[in-house]
């Protein structure tokens, strides 16, 4: 299981954030299981919610980031969630294609 980490600025993060932040990026998981961690930083600034996450993938790639911001927190977190679903999935579109083309063609 991958280890989530959950910071905030200007906003507590309650046992509902942190298990509704937790519940969301879970299902990453299901797509690539090659991931190390998950650091997501809840902000709040003036009226605007942003929730803002890294996903370390493993092997020599850089981390995954992005971003969500909304007038709520619970849909910033969602917002998050389906950007970094969305990356993780291409992510591992490009990883599987890449070995796929090492395979010799067979003859038909």
């Amino acid at each position: 299981m991958m280890q989530i980490d959950i910071s905030g600025q200007n906003v507590e993060v309650t046992q509902a954030l942190r298990a509704y932040v937790t519940e969301k990026l879970e299902k990453l998981e299901r797509h690539f299981d090659n991931l190390t961690g998950v650091h997501v930083v809840l902000r709040l600034e003036k009226i605007e919610h942003t929730a803002e996450g890294t996903v370390g993938v493993g092997g020599r790639t850089n981390p995954i980031h992005a971003e969500g911001v909304a007038e709520d927190m619970y849909a910033a977190i969602d917002k998050l969630a389906d950007r970094l679903d969305r990356q993780v999935r291409r992510h591992k579109g490009k990883v599987t294609d890449h070995h796929r083309n090492d395979r010799p063609a067979e003859a038909g």
